[in-house]
């Protein structure tokens, strides 16, 4: 074996047909909600509903996220080039911050507007308010369906489906409201209503934030417990110290691996035994580097570690 250790990794077969699956949910979502958002602007204009407007807007930010969402898989499925050896799949975890980055926008919007609306209450036209409400639930539930599924596979879904099922929830928050206002009369329900959505969309749209900032950063995935990692692989036979071990996601699910294992008398047979350690953990991409101790002296004499 050369001073530079022996390298093995596995392949760059992620499933294409597992991405698909989300492409194809992003595209039936799409044309439900960008076709119900006109007829929602439309119902806005003709009956003269503020309400109706504002949740428009709500529903335009769920457009232009599975625009995005959509756009950042078909670019990710480039494949890789010598600039880019890992591909652009990392540009669904971009999507998916901006997707974040917009939910937090509309969430203060969302407060800063039911605020303004509670000291100047504004008429509502209640029963109109009420039939384009459940259209929109209608066309809401269906594209939460559709993307449920894709939204446990890939941070971009799932950023897409967080804007859907606000949206959703705004649906039913619109109907309740209108059902109150017509019976009741009291129009400040509507902006109280609006302003629990957005203290419900607030802390799902951090998680998926930082979430996609670990991963940008290339921190340790979530669930990944880096020092059992370790002590599983110093325990395996022959094996004397894992050092150099880095765990980093390259997009939501894609987890990988590289690591030094110190042997007196490097053996390739330990190669498959740690990659076995690591798929245990959900880790599909796995580099190793074998190297004796002297080797390993070698390296921390060149290259000394700051305390």
């Amino acid at each position: 074996m050369g001073a530079g250790g022996r390298r093995m990794s596995r392949g760059h077969e992620h499933g294409k047909a597992a991405r698909e699956v989300p492409e194809a949910r992003l595209r039936w979502a799409l044309a439900l909600t960008g076709g119900y958002l006109l007829a929602e602007v439309v119902g806005g204009l003709v009956f003269g509903s503020l309400a109706l407007l504002s949740d428009a807007a709500h529903m335009f930010t769920d457009v232009m996220g599975l625009l995005i969402a959509l756009l950042a898989i078909r670019l990710g499925q480039r494949p890789a080039d010598p600039k880019r050896t890992f591909g652009y799949r990392r540009l669904e975890i971009l999507a998916a911050a901006v997707n974040a980055a917009v939910l937090f926008v509309v969430a203060f919007y969302i407060l800063l507007e039911a605020y303004q609306r509670l000291r100047e209450p504004a008429e509502v036209q209640s029963l109109p308010m009420l039939l384009v409400a459940v259209g929109g639930l209608a066309v809401n539930l269906i594209a939460a369906r559709l993307l449920m599924g894709g939204s446990r596979e890939s941070l971009n879904v799932r950023g897409a489906y967080l804007e859907v099922l606000s949206d959703l929830l705004g649906s039913v928050a619109v109907i309740a409201g209108a059902v109150v206002i017509f019976f009741t009369g009291w129009g400040w329900v509507d902006p109280l209503l609006g302003a629990l959505i957005g203290l419900w969309v607030l802390p799902r749209t951090w998680v998926l934030l930082s979430a996609s900032v670990n991963v940008l950063l290339e921190g340790v995935p979530e669930g990944a417990d880096l020092l059992k990692l370790q002590a599983e692989l110093e325990a395996l036979p022959g094996v004397q110290e894992a050092h150099d071990l880095h765990v980093w996601a390259t997009t939501g699910g894609e987890h990988n691996l590289s690591v030094h294992l110190v042997m007196d008398t490097p053996d390739v047979n330990v190669i498959p035994l740690a990659r076995a350690v690591a798929e245990g953990h959900g880790i599909g991409h796995v580099t190793v580097q074998l190297e004796t101790p002297a080797l390993r002296a070698a390296e921390e004499h060149a290259h000394p570690r700051w305390e």
